[in-house]
């Protein structure tokens, strides 16, 4: 069910028996010069709308400007500081609730993402207004990523490459995958990324050239759809184990005994 395209009397019995809503995110951002800026959210709105259509649970429309300033020497990136992006999720979470909704599931595609909606999640668990979890499609099923691909990569790469060739053909230039993967860097060890242990870079640019990384040449639509539906399994086991969970387990445990002031007279 997609919230806009209901009408309130209609979202008025979905709230009646049932309470948890589905917001995909992503960003608008560079993601090389063989996929559209709308990567991410593209990814995150498909995903969300297949498990919706699946479960029957409610869907909203997607987040499509987010935290992206690390690519923001490029074209057309857009973004908002942090701390906006954070007010913003947790303001119209809590107009859900107000609603009926107390669960939510953040279908994410954006890493940049990833720590900003767990401390949204974290303050609405923490007052008991809902239960609210981030989930990132690729990390849902990082064996068959890995398999998929002899050299994948964390943005721009073959794994979001092969995604928007199967949600998307149209938008994917495959022109520029040679030009992708010689202008971007194939590899991106662990030891590469510190320093002394020091994290000494900021943005995407301080890594690689155009931005991406990985070898796009590997992406076909064929691992795409293996891609997409495997990662709407594991999202549609997530929405139905939280749709189980009586509200009150989703909350936090109380303060251990002895309760704070529990001896004063």
């Amino acid at each position: 069910m997609y919230l806009s395209e209901q009408t309130w009397p209609e979202l008025g019995e979905y709230v009646a028996e049932e309470s948890l809503a589905v917001v995909p995110l992503g960003s608008t951002e560079q993601h090389g010069p063989h996929l559209p800026l709308a990567t991410d959210y593209l990814i995150g709105e498909a995903l969300a709308r297949a498990a919706t259509d699946r479960t029957g649970h409610l869907c909203t429309p997607p987040v499509r400007i987010a935290v992206s300033e690390h690519h923001r020497q490029f074209h057309g990136t857009m973004w908002v500081e942090p701390e906006v992006f954070r007010d913003y999720v947790e303001s119209f979470t809590r107009n859900l609730t107000y609603h009926g909704i107390d669960r939510v599931v953040y279908v994410n595609a954006h890493g940049g993402n990833v720590q900003h909606l767990r401390e949204v999640g974290r303050r609405l668990r923490r007052d008991e207004t809902a239960y609210a979890v981030e989930w990132m499609w690729d990390e849902s099923i990082p064996d068959l990523v890995d398999e998929a691909f002899e050299t994948n990569g964390p943005h721009g790469g073959p794994k979001e490459t092969a995604m928007v060739m199967h949600i998307a053909e149209d938008l994917v230039r495959e022109g520029e995958l040679d030009a992708a993967h010689e202008g971007g860097r194939a590899t991106l060890a662990p030891e590469e990324l510190r320093t002394a242990g020091s994290r000494t870079f900021y943005d995407s640019i301080d890594n690689s050239e155009n931005g991406v990384f990985g070898d796009q040449t590997d992406a076909t639509p064929e691992k795409g759809a293996e891609l997409f539906e495997a990662a709407t399994d594991q999202l549609v086991q997530l929405v139905e184990w939280i749709d189980d969970q009586p509200f009150a387990d989703l909350m936090p445990d109380p303060h251990v005994d002895p309760q704070p002031g529990s001896r004063r007279e």
